[in-house]
């Protein structure tokens, strides 16, 4: 299982309460990844400093990249990170997202808000996009019910046929997984050739591995 690209929320670029590292060079240097790309969505200096948020590793090249940070708050904040990976002369867009882990009502905002963020940039880099784009994370919501996953699979009509990945599989919490609320939505230019979720504990969430054919 070695992976082209991963994709990370709440890791640390130098917080006090990670021992002031940063988390995602040390995982980019020790996992053999060429490239990463951080997309900060808290920071606060002084005594208790802090800096965290979404990131992307990869053996590809990353080139257009963008961070949206839901709110203004300096703990806590969710938001998404955005990267073009340059696959073999192909150019694959990836949504990684973090959002709001105790109010739906929020969740289904901030899905509002990158639906809207995914029309401008549609309108403007289409042309650019070997696929549609790539969209996963921590969405601390079941798809199952009204809430922000399904909200966003039902959205994405709008782009094609979506799938999501995986499929009632558990990914939280890590040590006795009981819910659904890590995913991976792909896009028809993408088949899955296997998707697993993969039993650790290095995180309070499971991961997911997914394989995917371009098109």
């Amino acid at each position: 299982m070695v992976p082209d690209i991963v994709a990370l929320q709440e890791v640390d670029e130098c917080s006090r309460w990670a021992g002031n590292f940063d988390q995602l060079d040390y995982l980019r240097v020790h996992g053999g990844f060429d490239h990463s790309l951080f997309g900060i969505n808290n920071r606060r200096a002084g005594l208790l400093n802090l800096s965290y948020g979404n990131a992307l590793l990869s053996k590809h090249a990353i080139g257009h990249s963008q961070t949206v940070v839901f709110g203004r708050g300096s703990v806590g904040e969710k938001g998404f990170l955005f990267g073009e990976i340059e696959f073999h002369g192909r150019r694959v867009p990836i949504v990684n997202l973090h959002l709001h882990y105790g109010s739906r009502w929020q969740r289904l905002r901030q899905i509002d808000r990158l639906l809207a963020w995914m029309r401008d940039q549609h309108r403007l880099r289409r042309q650019n996009w070997a696929v549609q784009p790539i969209i996963c994370g921590d969405f601390n919501a079941s798809c199952i019910g009204n809430d922000a996953t399904a909200s966003l699979l039902s959205h994405l009509a709008d782009y094609g046929d979506y799938v999501l990945q995986p499929v009632l599989t558990p990914t939280f919490p890590s040590i006795m997984p009981q819910r659904s609320l890590d995913f991976v939505f792909l896009p028809s230019d993408c088949t899955v050739i296997q998707c697993e979720v993969v039993k650790s504990l290095l995180s309070d969430h499971r991961p997911v591995f997914v394989e995917v054919e371009l098109k």
